[in-house]
């Protein structure tokens, strides 16, 4: 690359001079290249541990002077290629230009004005790309990507100086951290280590000091442990490291929310030697820390954040703090965690001005809302500026912001529940064009419906006033009026303080009347409804009649859901039920519905509204509980390990006998996956729901804690799981509410589970008092860095499942042995997610479903496939392998999608490898006949694409099923468009899977017969494959001798099949000549006619000359006596050679070649003609009855004990595969445009 030109003072020391011209200098670094003895050991020693500015390049070219003794750089480069193209360059732009100067300040002047301009121009052309990570970054960037093989799709996002451990010895290095891998390199007095970890492998990741190391960093993967350490900031080392390999584990999980991840948002000022990649991970982490403190919307970002003091009117304080600045919000958070929290919605904001500044309050901002409160920060650092930044974004605000007014009216005033925003006109006038017959009834329902403008709670309860509920009631009361009391001290809606004393009041039980309210604003629910009102009427009416099988897990958990409540007895509750789950299930196809969120789903209707329960039904799924309620409740399965994790340190005696009873692992699904709900009497569980609300997982975890520890005794006198599991079961089987004002639901558990003693009763108010007072120390940023931890073992240890599912799905006739099919799992994988990385463009990288079965989840395209095979295939061919792996992707990608799985390509990879010469020379003899062979590289297979076939009875079958499916089309759309769009079956798969397991084993004669353009494709792949073995010579005279045996057979066995007396076919005279009876039973089969009278043969040729009538004929004739003397395997060759006739004069033109004009050993065009009439009549001759089997190539074969040798010898996979891992990361993307041309 380029430099901007710097003086250099001493130009020779560690530098050896290659080349020289009176005004450059190209050297080279001692050290690199050949030879170098100690001194080149200890500068590549020094360039290693110092960051010295030349340590990225080996070469450098320099500018001099005769008389100066100054030297400046002009160019650098990290390869001799490199460094040559610019001394090139030099030499040939401005060495003449040079020469004409007298003075030479001016010489240097032009040079340094010259280099200044092509760089400026570099620049120019690379900006738009975002290339801006200048200095220093860039050069530690490029030493990564040539020290390491990445291709340039690989970033850097940063590098530190630090020790790797090897044994008990540190080395010194460098430690360069990709998106994709973690790399260390270090050269130590000729000792080089070079350490290469992809993210997506890690297991373990921590910090930790121990006597033998100082403070470091441990990284775990399948088969090694790595420490590092003696980093100069071992903190933001390690939390970098955590965001990459989280990055990671979201891709392993849901490969759509990988792809949304690589669109990072690119910062305005690049700021010099920082990534920018660094910078966006710092900014995405800042941002979801800012989400999940003030529980926004996921879309929400971060604009910055300033010290401040905030105003509280409730206690007339100034309270110290940050005041956080997003688009949509202003939010502040106290410095004490509980003094003070607050957010502002902009769309709440009428004025923002800056107030006088006084010695006491400095630099005030008051900040008034709809709502009629006003909000006063003082002590801000640039409240100018601030100001701006609030007034752009109040003005790129809607103007008149739907159902805004309505929030900030319902603020001030005391409703018990907030109502749903009014839905615009544009839903209802859609909902009269109902979709299905009762799309409309079930869709205009949520209007109509009650359940639309308030909770089911409210319908269904017996209207009988508080005074008669007597001492419950007056409780209920007393609740009431505190939280009213509350509204007026600390406002009421999305602008309330919430300060300590509201963790008070919802600990103590929030009143029935408000609970739906409160729901909404403390997980965040309300901002999402108020700022997409219509949304949910849209998204029913859009689900309603969508069949998938989502909709149809729903309907059979509908009546799951709460039976033991009168609301879920009827169908209002069940309806209401069925659209809030169906429309989440249609908003989020990647979750879809999972068990469980019946149950909560229920519960939210209860106290809220439909549209009200759908909101919360999306803070919990996609925020509060994240990854919980996916296929594999990955997001459960990581707080089990946090709570088993807790429980270690919290409760060390009863957490070994948990592990040995292994309950933790069957407890804790149920209780976090339905938050208690499940578990617990309704009134009960429904209070710790509040208080998950306003405080997030940490209750669930305190409140699991607080069980355990409440029986403990009789758990550590447990002999097995059961025993435990009642224990348990019973005690929260009597966890009472006795303030409920609600008439009490039957809990169908504890009806199971009552014993004779009726066990003491525990109150729910108590046992969260307990929780709190126990195991308060528990913070939320601690769970996040916990949930990391146990995210990298949850996701690696289903990763290892999924490895192992897929193997056992691999028939035990493929070959392999466990360990080499788990190796080549391993690869297969790395190169799927390498497109994921590397290569957004490719169909692999948007098409991975995690919720498909196992073996259908990682699928790799024919790119992909090229290189793997060309790695791992024993029969390289050289510049032909590619060709020869395009036809094995062609022949494997049997669905032709593109795409094929692990197990298609391991059955590949085994005909190569395994199974007897025969098996061998089949799979190659596959090679060259359609499908694999594509029509550009044999023409004459242009009309066979059901050339080649191993069972004839499904080939008809398919043919029937196109032939009906033909009329059945505008049906088959129509039926479409009323599904919608639904995920794969999985009753396809079984089916699918089934079908495989029947497939009859081939024999050679079902193999089709191979034509001569065929036989001579096949012959130049066995040449290119014999060009690189020692015995090539014999190799070559043996395929020789073969070759040409075989050419004769092919030619004698071309005189049998012409000679019998046939009939005529594709409009031949002789139209009323009966077919003949077939040649006698000595001839070899393989060199029989096709039968006479194939019915699908006669579709296939005589339509195109408009024969049907005689056809038809013929069909009734020929189809008694067909096959009387063929063998049956023969049949489905000769139809589909039927299918062909065609191509023998669509290739050739009328009268372009005479038989004379051919010499024996022309490679002929045209598929296999079924008889010389119907070729003369054309006016073309084509050698197109030249045919040869695969028993007869077998047979030739085994007459050379060379040619056997080849294909029987051993070859040992495993080592390929270990050479294929080192390769892995070299394969760049860039090869990916010359490559598809050979696709086929």
């Amino acid at each position: 690359m380029w430099l901007g030109p710097e003086e250099v003072l001493v130009a020779n020391a560690l530098w050896v001079t290659e080349r020289a011209n009176p005004f450059f200098v190209l050297q080279r670094r001692r050290g690199h290249g050949k030879g170098g003895g100690l001194t080149g050991l200890l500068v590549g020693t020094l360039d290693v541990v110092l960051d010295s500015s030349a340590r990225v390049a080996p070469y450098r070219i320099l500018h001099q002077t005769q008389d100066s003794q100054v030297y400046w750089t002009v160019a650098c480069g990290s390869s001799r290629k490199e460094i040559t193209k610019h001394w090139e360059w030099l030499e040939n732009n401005l060495l003449q230009t040079l020469s004409i100067f007298d003075n030479e300040e001016d010489i240097t002047t032009f040079v340094k004005g010259k280099i200044h301009g092509i760089i400026a121009e570099e620049n120019k052309n690379l900006q738009p790309q975002g290339d801006e990570d200048p200095g220093k970054f860039k050069e530690a960037e490029l030493k990564m990507r040539k020290q390491f093989g990445m291709p340039e799709g690989e970033k850097l996002v940063n590098y530190y100086s630090c020790s790797y451990w090897k044994g008990r010895v540190p080395r010194q290095g460098w430690l360069y951290l990709t998106v994709n891998h973690l790399c260390f390199y270090s050269f130590l007095l000729g000792k080089e280590v070079s350490l290469v970890v992809q993210w997506v492998d890690v297991t373990r990741l921590e910090k930790n000091a121990t006597l033998l190391f100082p403070e470091s960093i441990r990284v775990d993967t399948r088969d090694q442990e790595l420490f590092f350490s003696m980093f100069l900031n071992i903190g933001e080392t390690f939390k970098l490291m955590e965001q990459l390999a989280n990055l990671a584990m979201r891709q392993l999980l849901d490969s759509e929310g990988f792809l949304e991840d690589k669109a990072l948002p690119r910062p305005s000022r690049p700021h010099r030697n920082i990534s920018a990649l660094k910078r966006d991970l710092d900014a995405r982490a800042k941002n979801e820390c800012y989400r999940a403190t003030f529980r926004l919307p996921r879309d929400e970002r971060l604009d910055g954040h300033t010290g401040c003091t905030l105003w509280t009117p409730f206690n007339k304080l100034h309270i110290p703090g940050q005041m956080f600045i997003s688009s949509n919000y202003i939010c502040f958070a106290s410095k004490e965690e509980d003094a003070c929290h607050l957010i502002i919605p902009l769309r709440e904001v009428t004025i923002v001005e800056k107030a006088d500044s006084s010695s006491v309050l400095p630099s005030p901002l008051s900040i008034s809302t709809k709502s009629k409160m006003t909000f006063l920060f003082a002590n801000l650092k640039d409240r100018d500026f601030l100001v701006q930044r609030i007034s752009d974004f109040l003005q790129k605000m809607p103007s008149k912001q739907p159902g805004g007014s309505g929030v900030g009216r319902k603020a001030s005033t005391v409703e018990p529940a907030p109502e749903p925003c009014p839905a615009p006109p544009k839903a209802s006038d859609q909902l009269t064009s109902p979709s299905t017959p009762f799309g409309g009834r079930q869709s205009s329902s949520v209007q109509d419906a009650p359940t639309s403008s308030q909770g089911l709670l409210k319908l269904f309860q017996r209207n009988s006033p508080m005074e008669d509920l007597g001492a419950k009631g007056a409780k209920e009361k007393m609740k009431e009026e505190s939280w009213n009391i509350h509204f007026f001290e600390y406002g009421r809606g999305m602008c309330m303080y919430r300060t300590a004393r509201t963790r008070e009041l919802v600990l103590k039980g929030i009143p029935e009347s408000l609970r739906g309210e409160l729901w909404l604003l403390f997980s965040g629910a309300w901002n999402e409804m108020v700022t997409h009102p219509g949304y949910y009427e849209e998204l029913v009416e859009k689900s309603t009649g969508k069949y998938s099988l989502a909709t149809e897990e729903i309907e059979r958990d509908l009546h799951r859901s709460m039976p033991e409540h009168p609301a879920f007895q009827n169908e209002l509750g069940i309806a209401a039920l069925r659209r809030v789950l169906t429309a989440y299930a249609f908003r989020n196809p990647t979750i879809g519905y999972c068990q469980a969120m019946n149950i909560v789903t229920s519960v939210l209707l209860l106290y809220g509204s439909e549209e009200e329960a759908f909101w919360l039904l999306v803070a919990l799924c996609e925020r509060m509980l994240p990854d919980y309620y996916n296929t594999r409740v990955v997001g459960a399965l990581v707080d089990q390990g946090i709570f088993e994790e807790l429980t270690r340190d919290f409760l060390p005696q009863l957490s070994e006998k948990m592990q040995d009873l292994g309950v933790i692992s069957s407890i804790s699904l149920s209780w976090f996956l339905t938050l208690f709900l499940s578990v617990m009497p309704f009134e009960s569980a429904v209070v710790i729901v509040d208080c998950f609300f306003y405080e997030g997982i940490k209750v669930i975890l305190q409140v699991a804690l607080a069980i355990l520890d409440a029986n403990m005794e009789q758990l550590l006198g447990c002999s097995d799981e059961g025993e435990a599991m009642t224990v348990l079961g019973r005690y929260l089987d009597n966890v009472v509410n006795k303030q409920s004002v609600s008439p009490p639901i039957p809990h169908l558990h504890a009806l199971l589970t009552s014993g004779d003693d009726p066990p003491t009763e525990v109150d729910i108010f108590d046992l969260l008092k307990v929780s709190y007072e126990k195991f308060s120390s528990l913070r939320a940023d601690d769970i996040e860095q916990m949930r990391f931890k146990q995210r990298l073992k949850v996701i690696q240890s289903l990763e290892d499942t999924a490895k192992r599912s897929v193997v056992r799905a691999i028939p035990g006739d493929i070959g392999f042995s466990i360990e080499e099919l788990e190796d080549l799992y391993m690869v297969f994988k790395a190169k799927h997610l390498a497109s994921q990385y590397w290569g957004s463009s490719r169909p692999t990288a948007v098409r991975r479903d995690p919720s498909l079965p196992y073996l259908e989840q990682y699928r790799i395209d024919a790119g992909q496939f090229r290189e793997l095979f060309a790695s791992l295939t024993p029969w390289a061919c050289g510049s032909h392998t590619p060709v020869l792996a395009g036809r094995m992707f062609r022949l494997l990608d049997e669905n032709k999608d593109s795409l094929i799985n692990f197990k298609e390509f391991v059955t590949g990879m085994s005909g190569m490898y395994h199974g007897d010469l025969t098996e061998k020379l089949k799979a190659l003899y596959k090679l060259h006949l359609p499908p694999a062979l594509s029509p550009e590289e044999a023409e004459s297979a242009l009309e066979a694409t059901h050339y080649f076939t191993e069972d004839s009875s499904s080939e008809e079958a398919l043919r029937q099923e196109e032939q009906e499916g033909g009329g059945n089309e505008d049906i088959r759309d129509k039926k479409g468009e009323e599904k919608g769009i639904s995920p794969p079956d999985y009753r396809h798969y079984l089916r699918m899977w089934a079908k495989e397991k029947e497939v009859q084993k081939e024999t050679i004669k079902d193999l089709p017969k191979m034509n001569q353009e065929q036989f001579i494709e096949l012959c130049k792949t066995l040449y290119n494959m014999f060009s690189e073995d020692p015995m090539e010579q014999d190799l070559y005279h043996a395929i020789a001798t073969v070759a040409s045996l075989l050419l004769r057979i092919g030619e004698v066995g071309k005189k049998f099949s012409v000679q019998p007396g046939r009939k005529p076919q594709d409009g031949a005279p002789e139209e009323d000549e009966l077919p003949t009876p077939d040649p006698p039973q000595d001839l070899a089969p393989e060199l029989q006619p096709p039968a006479a009278g194939d019915p699908q043969a006669k579709a296939g040729g005589d339509t195109h000359l408009g024969k049907a009538p005689q056809e038809s004929q013929v069909v009734g004739e020929g189809g008694g006596g067909e096959g009387r003397g063929s063998p049956p395997q023969l049949l489905s060759d000769d139809e589909t050679k039927d299918d062909m006739s065609m191509s023998s004069y669509s290739v050739v033109s009328t009268g372009s070649l005479q038989c004379e004009d051919l010499a024996d050993d022309t490679v002929l065009v045209g598929g296999e003609a079924r008889s010389p009439p119907a070729i003369a009549r054309c006016g073309g001759t084509v050698d197109t009855d030249w045919c040869i089997s695969f028993e007869q190539i077998l047979a030739s074969i085994l007459t050379e004990s060379v040619l056997v040798n080849f294909f029987e010898k051993r070859v040992d996979i495993g080592l390929k595969i270990k050479d294929q891992k080192k390769v892995e990361r070299q394969f760049s993307t860039s090869s990916d445009l010359e490559q598809s041309g050979l696709s086929g």
